[in-house]
């Protein structure tokens, strides 16, 4: 949810329109994106842990342990190593290894990790839009049309190149 929320920022950003989508939009989307990336993890958090305990089948303890270990899975393919090693070494306890840490080091170093890609996207998902205000700039200095703001010329480019470019490679 943080990744695809700060990517969409950093996009709306880069065509230059400051409240368009407006942030509930923005807000929405990533929750459904969210759901969409998450449904598999879901699913299976439901049917190891959370369906048991509705069922009488595991006990509060052991239905947390079973529901966790999707959330787990899914946080140790994503976290980048450096980062975790950064909060593991700030712990005063001996490190240890990805797939034994504790939630509560495990969630943070997923968190950081997935705000650092999401600036690393909305970078390259920037450079682009900044190469158009440049030419525009360019271009309306060199017709000596110093008094127009680029920002004026600039989006209806952006907003064009962002609808031919539609996502694809």
């Amino acid at each position: 949810f943080p990744f695809i929320v700060t990517v969409l920022s950093i996009l709306r950003q880069g065509i230059g329109l400051q409240q368009a989508p407006p942030n509930m939009l923005i807000v929405s989307l990533a929750m459904f994106l969210t759901w969409y990336v998450m449904d598999p993890v879901f699913t299976e958090a439901w049917t190891r842990g959370i369906e048991p305990f509705t069922q009488n089948r595991l006990d509060l303890t052991q239905a947390f342990l079973e529901a966790a270990k999707p959330f787990r899975l899914f946080m140790t393919a994503r976290i980048d190593p450096e980062t975790f090693a950064t909060l593991d070494a700030l712990r005063p306890r001996p490190p240890g290894a990805i797939v034994d840490a504790p939630l509560s080091l495990l969630v943070p170093s997923f968190l950081l990790s997935e705000i650092q890609r999401a600036f690393e996207i909305g970078f390259l998902v920037f450079l682009p839009f900044l190469v158009i205000d440049l030419v525009v700039s360019a271009i309306l200095m060199s017709m000596g049309m110093m008094m127009v703001p680029p920002a004026v010329v600039a989006p209806p480019f952006k907003l064009a190149f962002f609808v031919v470019a539609d996502g694809r490679s």
